[in-house]
This record gives C-alpha cells, structure tokens and sequence, in this order.
C-alpha cells in the first residue's frame, strides 16, 4: 500500500486525471477497475472517478508497485534558459518568444522550446522543484507559430493555469497582433468573419459555412502603408490555426514573407507577424483580479524594424 498526500498544486482535479498525471504506467481501465473495486480510496473512504481532489487529501493506494515506477521528465535541464522576460509575478510569466522557436515540441525537435526554457528558467531561480510535484509543471497557456515573434503567457502555479486558460477562453484577455501586408486594403478599419477549416495540416478559408468548419473573426486597423506594403495590427476575437494569416491571404492580401499562403515578394524570409500587445480584463472574484487593466507591450519587434527601411 502507498500513500499520496494531494499538494496545492493537485488540488482541484479529478481524481482520475490527478491519477493518469502522477502515474502514467498505471492503465486507465485498470484505475477505473481499481477505483470500483476500493482498492484506490481518498482519506480512507471509498472514491468516485470524478470526485474532486482538496489540498492534503491522502489517497491510499493498494497497487503493484511497477505503476509507482515514475521517472521524472528532466529534457528540461539540457536546454538553456535565454528567454525575454516581458512581464513576472508570482503566478504567471509572459515571454517574448523569437522567431524560429517552438512553443511546445513537435518531430523535429522535442527539447529546446519556450516552454523548456522556461522551466529551466524557473528551476534556476528556486521557484520550480519538479522533484516535489505529482502532476504538475510550468506550462503555457496558449501557443503561437514557430516562425511569429511575440508574446506567450506561461503558469507558474495549476491555479494560475486554469485561470489564465479561463479568461482565453471567455474572451478576458485581448491579444493583438502587428502585421505587414502585401497590398493596400481598401479599408483602413475593418472587422472580418469567416468560415476556418483544418484539413490534412491545410486551411481553408470560406466565406459560408461549410461541413466540419467554425466561425472565425478579427478586427484589424491599417496604421501605415509605405511601398504598397501595409502595416495593421490585428485583434483577434477567435483563435484557430494559422488564422490570421490565412483570413488575410483568403482576401488576397497574403502577409509579407508568408510563402505557404500566396505572398509574392521574396525580401523577408518568414511571415511578417508579431503578438505585441495583451490587455487583460479579469473578474474581481478571480485569483489574479490584479492584472485587471494590466497591458503588456513588446517594444521590440523586428517587423517594425524592417517596415522603417521601405
């Protein structure tokens, strides 16, 4: 029998997604089989698969010990810890994420990326011991394509996640964009619906609803032309694949050096895109109400740098 005393950071789950974190050898049929049969109980008291764990609760565990045979992710450690720090408290970390880095792993690279280096960051200043935690690791709360520069929220805290995942999604975090687009838009502000759709790794843009596709919509405000290249920023009011640089180039402005979606100039070797700017607009009740009106601004972006020499 092994006990399991529920930390901050595992409170608050179910008891099953708590069990699949903290023991990954352990099947999920067999947790189900052992979670009926009493052999998985919290404070000594048969449990339920979706009962919610609390801080200090005491799981007893009547398991073979092969499933307690956990080995911790350490990838971390080998990577450097040269991030750009915008903005830290005790709770989140927003990052200016560089061109040509991975937010999270794919096949062609599994170490070095932002959110690696931010645990390496965060494990070199005594805020993170990956050696006490059971299901928990710093993680980001959003993520945004290799090759655009800008701004990425990370979580120190499981609170701090769930919150910063909540406001993203009930629309208490603006996110705005910079972008160069090739042509001049024959509206200086305007607000874009369309119909996204993610096929086989390719998208498709529509203006009418098709079968599998969802509603996207942005707003976006043209703030200087120079060469018949465009400079707008870009809030989103979704986020889906690629979004705006696939709504822009449906409507036949392709962002300056986006090659997979139509631009035609061959002077910028990546998509001219930038995530400069996040306002936040946060429920008085919530944990982190401090950010409330809290915006954090990059100051400095490569494609303004560029734009100044057309």
């Amino acid at each position: 029998m092994r006990e399991i005393t529920v930390n901050k950071n595992d409170a608050n789950q179910r008891v099953d997604k708590f069990l699949s974190k903290a023991l990954p050898k352990l099947p999920k049929n067999l947790m189900y089989k052992y979670i009926r049969n009493k052999k998985i109980k919290v404070n000594g008291k048969r449990c339920q698969i979706d009962q919610r764990l609390e801080e200090n609760d005491i799981l007893r565990l009547y398991i073979a010990e092969e499933f307690f045979d956990v080995e911790k992710d350490t990838t971390f450690l080998q990577v450097n810890s040269d991030i750009d720090v915008v903005y830290e408290d005790e709770n989140i970390i927003v990052m200016n994420k560089p061109v040509g880095l991975l937010t999270h792993g794919d096949i062609h690279e599994s170490s070095d990326t932002l959110v690696n280096r931010m645990k390496k960051y965060l494990y070199e200043k005594s805020e993170y011991h990956y050696e006490d935690e059971q299901s928990f690791t710093p993680s980001l709360a959003h993520r945004i394509d290799r090759n655009t520069q800008g701004l990425v929220i990370g979580a120190k805290n499981a609170e701090s996640l769930r919150e910063v995942n909540r406001f993203i999604r009930e629309g208490y975090i603006d996110k705005f964009y910079l972008a160069l687009i090739e042509g001049i838009l024959p509206k200086k502000h305007d607000t874009w619906v369309h119909y996204h759709k993610k096929e086989n790794q390719k998208i498709e843009i529509s203006k009418n609803l098709k079968v599998g596709s969802k509603e996207v919509k942005l707003e976006y405000k043209v703030l200087d032309v120079r060469n018949k290249i465009s400079l707008v920023e870009v809030e989103l009011h979704s986020g889906k694949s690629h979004q705006i640089r696939a709504q822009f180039a449906s409507e036949g402005y392709p962002l300056l050096g986006d090659f997979r979606y139509g631009a035609g100039k061959k002077d910028f070797i990546y998509q001219a895109l930038c995530a400069y700017r996040l306002c936040f607009h946060v429920q008085d009740e919530s944990p982190l109400a401090y950010l409330n009106d809290k915006e954090i601004k990059l100051t400095s972006i490569i494609l303004l740098d560029y734009f100044k020499t057309l």
